[in-house]
């Protein structure tokens, strides 16, 4: 039986939302999506496979949001419409109120396959972020060397990524998106090539960040349990064309570690969201 905190949207529906939902709303947007559609014309198949369809999604300042959905649902693709990577064939998106028309400063992105230059190091990596922007100055060894103490690197500044464990390597590509001090942080599966046991503990230390750095965040994962434990609200999509299904907020009290997960509301919360997630899609209708 569905959770009575958890309302269903009916398409053409907005959002119901809890008192804790109102709260962060009243915040100025990060995000504004307004029926967002993308499509890519196959060329093989000769035919248009539509990846998103009047998809509407808002994040407030400081928010933390977590997409959940099917593989191939159109999760990532709507990062990279809010990165300002791909672009809409209907709909509106907006970040911090100017209409997304490509990349910009007030964003960044932490890719799920580290995207590091072997041939820097952790420090050169780090400070290439800025180098991008062209904001390198006098400040810029301090600020990096902050970045990285941040994600617990001190010591490792010199290292080349091949020296680095896959969970050192991630911290490194957060650090790299953190140092430009973004208002916005896109962060797509970042953790999903990590083993079990650091992923946990890459959540641990991304919550404690947020909460010192406070970005807005827009978080891709497949992981339902990841969701619940990192997010404030989480959107649960559709398989394609991925369209919002529900929309939920998470009210369990921060920080949510191990034992969060032993909670009752938790593992309700993980069934509904299950429920959601095998619900068949707009296609199968």
């Amino acid at each position: 039986m569905r959770p009575p905190s958890h309302p269903t949207l009916d398409e053409g529906q907005h959002e119901v939302k809890s008192p804790e939902a109102e709260v962060l709303t009243k915040r100025r947007l990060a995000v504004e999506a307004r029926n967002v559609t993308v499509s890519y014309d196959r060329l093989r198949e000769k035919d248009t496979l539509i990846a998103l369809e009047d998809f509407s999604l808002d994040i407030a300042e400081g928010e933390f949001v977590a997409i959940v959905g099917p593989s191939g649902c159109g999760k990532s693709t709507f990062l990279n419409v809010v990165a300002g990577l791909t672009f809409p064939v209907a709909g509106e998106v907006s970040v911090m109120g100017k209409p997304v028309t490509g990349p910009d400063t007030d964003r960044a992105v932490v890719f799920q396959d580290y995207a590091l230059m072997p041939w820097r190091t952790t420090e050169a990596n780090v400070r290439f972020g800025l180098e991008l922007q062209g904001r390198v100055n006098s400040e810029t060894k301090e600020k990096v060397a902050r970045y990285i103490k941040m994600v617990g690197l001190a010591g490792f500044e010199k290292a080349y990524p091949r020296e680095l464990s896959g969970g050192m390597r991630q911290r490194v590509g957060l650090a790299r998106a953190l140092v430009t001090e973004p208002r916005l942080l896109l962060m797509d599966e970042p953790f999903a090539a990590v083993d079990a046991m650091t992923r946990e503990l890459m959540q641990d230390e991304l919550a404690r960040i947020v909460a010192e750095t406070g970005q807005a965040i827009l978080f891709i994962t497949h992981s339902v349990d990841e969701a619940i434990t990192l997010a404030d609200r989480i959107a649960i999509v559709t398989s394609r064309p991925g369209r919002i299904r529900e929309i939920i907020t998470v009210g369990i009290p921060r920080p949510r570690g191990r034992e969060s997960r032993k909670l009752a509301e938790f593992q309700e919360m993980r069934e509904h969201i299950w429920d959601q997630l095998t619900q068949p899609g707009p296609e199968a209708g």
